[in-house]
């Protein structure tokens, strides 16, 4: 069950060819009456025209993109680096110029030395004897850094409601992975209700609502300001009584050192575990640009919910791919999906090989 469910994610996230071509609302700027204290509402959305005043209009994609195409930044720092140690003997300022490399896409200190002293030492008993072969040292090395992790999304309960709560701060891009994965998902025939459970954040449900929409998925959601918890746990509730196989929690977009706003996700956890469903998966959503301070989001969301997995979105242009190894190694949480851009098939499986191939190629 868990094989079959890992491939209709890559199958709807990472193939071309789906046909998925949607126009998504990043956010809305219109003058919405303010929602009033009032009980769950529930509403099961169709796929029909939404009229949004100000709506960001996508460009339409059905193939998606490869990490080689969009980690360009990434790419050329390793590729520079690459270049200029293959024009000389390997000296002291080969390491200085791999050290600031590794560094420069965050890989982080610890990871870098941990990387680089084995080659030093084998450069020095002669195991290591050209700039080539450091090179391809130093790929083998990263490339055991991601080998052993197990990416796979688990849609394996049976007989109840699946669910994945997404947790991180405000700007990552929580929502609209939501909504993504949400698409991706219906499009294989899986049952879907989105829960809004953030509802602090001005618009945040309005936002979910049109992904819900644009992929006839259910939807749950509270009164603005109410408790996160009580939404996530009606949605679950709600699924299992429809016999929805899947549930899409969102949460309260929240500064990671903040411990009372922690302790708020926390509760969620606790009352989802609570309702009639399996908490399966718990993906926290990470911006590539923030580098380290993500491994910094990483540590304080894994301590208060439990992570099972990361979703690195604006990978595309960055050059904080390196986050990546600082995150699985430090850790032991790994990466799962990865944003390309914004279209709905830009959001795709992590695949380790591509994406060392795309820096050391």
């Amino acid at each position: 069950m868990l094989a079959s469910a890992t491939a209709n994610v890559v199958i709807a996230l990472g193939a071309s060819g789906t046909g998925i071509a949607i126009l998504v609302v990043l956010r809305s700027r219109s003058k919405r009456p303010r929602a009033v204290a009032s009980p769950v509402v529930e509403t099961v959305v169709q796929k029909s025209p939404v009229a949004v005043p100000e709506a960001v209009v996508v460009p339409q994609a059905t193939v998606a993109p490869s990490v080689r195409e969009k980690a360009g930044r990434t790419r050329s720092l390793f590729a520079s680096a690459f270049q200029s140690i293959r024009g000389r003997s390997i000296d002291a300022a080969t390491w200085d110029e791999l050290e600031e490399t590794l560094l420069l896409a965050d890989i982080g200190i610890g990871l870098a030395t941990r990387l680089l002293d084995p080659l030093r030492a084998a450069v020095k008993d002669g195991s290591l004897r050209s700039p080539d072969e450091v090179i391809a040292a130093l790929r083998a090395g990263m490339t055991a850094q991601l080998a052993t992790s197990d990416r796979s999304l688990h849609l394996d309960a049976v007989g109840s409601p699946n669910v994945w709560l997404f947790v991180g701060v405000n700007g990552v891009g929580k929502t609209t992975t939501i909504g993504k994965i949400a698409t991706a998902q219906a499009a294989q025939g899986t049952t879907v209700l989105m829960a809004a459970g953030d509802t602090f954040r001005a618009a945040a449900a309005e936002q979910l609502q049109v992904w819900a929409e644009r992929s006839g998925a259910a939807f749950v959601r509270g009164a603005e300001g109410g408790d996160p918890a009580s939404v996530i746990f009606d949605g679950i509730q709600s699924a299992a009584a429809k016999g929805i196989q899947l549930v899409l929690g969102d949460t309260a977009g929240r500064l990671q050192n903040k411990s009372n706003l922690m302790e708020e996700l926390k509760k969620v956890r606790r009352v989802a575990d609570k309702a009639e469903g399996v908490v399966n998966e718990v993906l926290l959503v990470i911006d590539a640009t923030t580098g380290q301070n993500g491994l910094a989001q990483a540590r304080e969301f894994a301590a208060a919910t439990d992570v099972t997995g990361i979703v690195l979105t604006k990978l595309d242009g960055s050059a904080k791919g390196g986050i990546v190894f600082a995150i699985e190694t430090e850790l032991g949480i790994p990466v799962k999906l990865v944003g390309l851009g914004e279209t709905a098939v830009d959001l795709i499986a992590f695949d380790p090989s591509e994406f060392i191939s795309a820096l050391f190629e």
